[in-house]
């Protein structure tokens, strides 16, 4: 008997480290990503405004265990439990009807299954928990002696269930069954690292060979806040000038990430719109990441009524309340005070209309309200080149005071051969040095040499 029980516990150890292991090593951001779309507020009145409906516990009580994940440990130490939960709940109904090891397969095919659903990137914690809890209530029914007493609280309990849990799944964020997405993974930690403004580790998050778009983007901003983005343009595959800014609503991830560049270059209209559209999509239509982002956006501009209303809500929160009830008392620490300072600097002091295709007038407004932001000048000439856009690159080019960066040289290179200007005096007045001819020589002979140049990506996407 012992034996047996010591069998048992050790499997559900096992299974235990097993989740465990994977989310926080393996899938670290999966988890985390879930915190930054919900949240909850340790107010009352939106306690019993939120969590009243059919599901209402289950609600209640993922929105309160999600806040947790944003932690590198608890996170996956809670998921890893609730899995492990349904696997032991599943055995112990199963072993009511059928032998030791018939009750064993059935759990570990409720644990992968709930171990699967959890990889998946929409899925919501909520229906781990409705899971868990109407097995819960099964077997708390079968502890009854007689048959009928069973039966009958089954029927009670489950009757109850499904109004304090609801449904175990649904068709936008529970799913009937899920798959881990490793890469995806590291796309989710790469926007994660440039929210969070950890330049380094995002960059050590890339990777040199994706061709996705979100990891591109990513990966030139992190460059781009270090100050190297021209010197690192080229080393990474890019996707035209999609990789620089784009605008896309196909999905809430998407607009996550298209809000992160308009914020850091200054442009708080787009990155407030980004944000709103990011809570529309989201199960409650609240998370922790776009009403920290909405209430910095308005704390930008001025707007202190709309970054009150931000701010309160933060301040109602387990983990956010401190830094914003510093803000709201007009004491900010010295971080926060130091970005507001050179964030309303940044601000275009006029609106246009524009194309959201076309984003050449939103940077040059940039640049216009304050010439000395490095960020949307090197955005800019970038812009240019990966639209291929020769000429209105040698106009921002020379307004910008021609700054010094191979990509921009190689480009006017091209641009004077392209002019038939290819002279010695114009070569001096744009200051490029003849070397760089002659590497431009050497390129046409060995192009898979010069990778890293402009020169490459030009001509082999002007020959795709």
């Amino acid at each position: 008997m012992k034996l047996k029980l010591c069998q048992k516990r050790w499997l559900g150890i096992s299974g235990f480290l097993i989740a465990y292991v994977f989310f926080q090593f393996f899938y670290p951001y999966h988890l985390i990503r879930r915190e930054q779309l919900s949240i909850f507020l340790y107010d009352w009145d939106y306690i019993f405004q939120i969590y009243r409906d059919a599901g209402w516990l289950a609600q209640f009580g993922s929105d309160f265990l999600e806040q947790f994940f944003g932690l590198p440990i608890v996170g996956p130490v809670v998921v890893a439990a609730l899995i492990t939960s349904i696997g032991l709940a599943a055995y112990k109904i199963s072993r009511h009807f059928f032998g030791k090891w018939p009750s064993s397969v059935i759990a570990v095919l409720f644990y992968i299954w709930s171990f699967l659903r959890e990889t998946e990137n929409v899925y919501c914690t909520r229906y781990t928990l409705v899971v868990l809890g109407f097995l819960a209530l099964v077997l708390a029914a079968l502890s009854f002696h007689k048959t009928w007493m069973k039966i009958a609280a089954t029927v009670a309990f489950l009757a109850v269930g499904a109004w304090a849990l609801g449904t175990p799944f649904d068709q936008e964020h529970g799913r009937v069954v899920g798959f881990p997405m490793l890469k995806m993974d590291k796309v989710i930690g790469l926007d994660t690292e440039v929210y969070r403004e950890h330049w380094d580790k995002a960059l050590s998050l890339s990777i040199s060979d994706a061709r996705l778009t979100e990891e591109s983007y990513c990966y030139n901003l992190a460059h781009a806040m270090k100050g190297d983005l021209p010197l690192a343009l080229f080393s990474h595959p890019q996707n035209y000038a999609k990789s620089l800014l784009f605008w896309s609503s196909s999905s809430p991830f998407q607009v996550g990430v298209v809000g992160e560049a308009w914020y850091h270059l200054g442009d708080m209209t787009l990155a407030e719109q980004c944000a709103i559209i990011s809570l529309l999509s989201m199960p409650n239509h609240i998370g922790s990441r776009p009403v920290m982002r909405l209430a910095r956006c308005n704390m930008a501009t001025g707007d202190e009524g709309a970054a009150q209303k931000y701010l309160e809500l933060l301040s109602k929160t387990l983990f956010y309340r401190k830094w914003a009830r510093r803000v709201l008392a007009g004491n900010p620490d010295e971080n926060t005070a130091r970005w507001l300072e050179q964030a309303k600097a940044r601000l275009a002091t006029s609106d246009i209309v524009y194309d959201m295709n076309e984003f050449r007038p939103i940077l040059l407004g940039l640049l216009e309200a304050d010439p000395s932001n490095t960020l949307a000048r090197d955005y800019l000439l970038c812009y240019d080149l990966l639209r291929f856009n020769l000429d209105e690159f040698v106009e921002d080019f020379t307004r910008e005071g021609m700054p010094e960066a191979p990509i921009y040289k190689q480009a006017i290179l091209i641009w004077l051969i392209q002019q038939k200007e290819l002279t010695d005096q114009n070569m001096a007045r744009y200051n490029i040095d003849k070397s760089y001819a002659d590497q431009m020589q050497r390129f046409l002979r060995y192009p898979d040499s010069y990778k890293n140049t402009y020169w490459y990506f030009y001509f082999n996407a002007i020959q795709d």
